[in-house]
């Protein structure tokens, strides 16, 4: 096998925010790709709906591992694919102050995240919506133009009107859909026309901006019969998804993570109003009735499977998400509508230090700090705590292993067995701090690992 791990010179602004994050246990948002080992079952699902979703479906996928498991990291990962493959992407993290369902504006308040942090290929850390549109706008323009008409024409202007009216005609019938392609129509004339407070009123009504009908129809200057609000905002995610596609997109994919705090919800009956909400876009996907459309959420294994708090306290998507009674976990299976993260397996784990490695003597310019040796040696000991064996986590591991890279670094006189065995000798017992633990499963070694 081989035990070279050939990392690509990574742009320094990425590279620090990358190994920062990681430190802090924070998943990063950019750079993803440059330390992602494994998963490759669970990626290769996630791409296949990608494909599902750019033929005009819709698909719904549950992410679930326990903290620290890499699911949120999964998440941005597959994120960034998304947007080099044209899709649209929106993601959000739910909070006490953000939910599915909510009275007060809690619900709305996740709309207006997902629709903040909207991002393309062109727009990849959020706010494209009004790129995407003016994007839409010249694509328009340019069939207009490949008609033979001339843009200085005044049939050119009345022909791009007829192309927008015509493109906005079909998501009419959806619900909501009305006002919103009236408030779509009304931004392009604003645009066209250089009103800049027309535009922001649109872009207002877009985001989920106004409270009332009363301010929404000041601001805009004519009536409308809805506003997006805690109730329908989901509706207005439906017709995003038809409408990015409409303007050259591949489709729409929303990303919800921490969905742990629906669970933590202690009123039932609100909490049982996030799961219908979940049920609604569950059915929506699955039976066709959304389109070019796909949801991901990320959770915990506890807010799935608690039977008294989680999804499966609420019977009907219980009996859509358990695992049939012939499901194994010696067995794959990635075509359901749950995900659910393995650890990983020690070579994988050996991988991920081994880049974390180069990437920061890359970022520092300096010498690779750790042996293959040392990290063999730093690996068994994380994995010879009681336990760890199938809770270790890679947040956990990472932030232990550049806490030693930062003490090296920052400690020329101090050697890598100082720090790291001198902490195995204190924890273990002098007994214990002098047996190496038996390798299990992988039996990696410095030069028996493959990536």
């Amino acid at each position: 096998m081989n035990n070279d791990v050939n990392v690509q010179k990574v742009p320094k602004r990425i590279l620090n925010t990358l190994l920062s994050s990681l430190a802090a246990g924070v998943v990063p948002r950019t750079g993803a790709p440059y330390v992602a080992i494994g998963r490759k079952d669970e990626i290769a699902a996630l791409l296949s709906d990608l494909e599902q979703i750019n033929e005009g479906g819709a698909t719904m996928r549950f992410v679930i591992g326990r903290y620290g498991s890499g699911k949120s990291f999964l998440i941005q990962l597959i994120r960034g694919y998304a947007l080099e493959r044209d899709f649209i992407t929106a993601d959000a993290d739910l909070s006490p102050e953000r939910r599915l369902y909510g009275t007060g504006g809690s619900g709305v308040a996740t709309y207006r995240e997902l629709i903040k942090n909207l991002a393309s290929k062109s727009s990849p850390d959020g706010g494209a919506l009004p790129k995407i549109i003016a994007r839409w706008i010249d694509m328009l323009k340019s069939e207009v133009m490949a008609k033979g008409i001339s843009p200085d024409s005044e049939e050119f202007a009345v022909q791009l009107n007829v192309a927008v009216a015509d493109k906005l005609r079909e998501i009419e019938f959806m619900v909501g859909g009305f006002d919103f392609a009236r408030v779509i129509a009304e931004y392009y004339r604003s645009f066209v026309n250089d009103d800049d407070d027309k535009k922001r009123a649109c872009l207002c009504w877009l985001r989920g901006e106004f409270t009332t009908k009363t301010e929404a129809r000041q601001s805009l200057g004519f009536n409308v019969s809805v506003i997006i609000d805690d109730d329908n905002w989901y509706d207005f995610i439906k017709l995003w998804a038809v409408l990015v596609r409409f303007m050259g997109y591949r489709g729409l994919v929303v990303f919800i993570d921490e969905c742990v705090n629906l669970y933590k919800i202690s009123h039932r009956v609100s909490r049982e109003n996030n799961y219908e909400k979940i049920l609604s876009m569950f059915n929506d996907t699955l039976q066709g009735r959304a389109s070019g459309l796909g949801i991901v959420f990320g959770g915990t294994p506890q807010f799935l499977d608690d039977t008294r708090r989680g999804l499966f306290s609420y019977e009907a998507l219980r009996s859509r998400l358990c695992d049939s009674r012939f499901h194994s976990e010696k067995y794959n299976n990635f075509i359901g509508p749950v995900i659910r993260l393995k650890r990983l397996s020690d070579d994988e784990l050996f991988a991920l230090i081994s880049r974390i490695t180069k990437l920061y003597s890359q970022n520092y310019g300096c010498p690779a700090l750790v042996t293959e040796e040392q990290m063999v040696r730093f690996l068994e000991m994380s994995l010879s705590r009681a336990g760890a064996e199938s809770m270790v986590t890679p947040r956990e591991m990472l932030r232990d292993y550049m806490t030693v890279l930062n003490i090296l670094i920052q400690n020329p006189n101090v050697t890598f067995e100082e720090v790291v065995c001198g902490i195995e000798a204190s924890t273990e017992g002098s007994t214990a701090a002098t047996e190496v633990p038996t390798k299990k499963t992988g039996d990696f070694t410095a030069n028996d690992i493959e990536f």
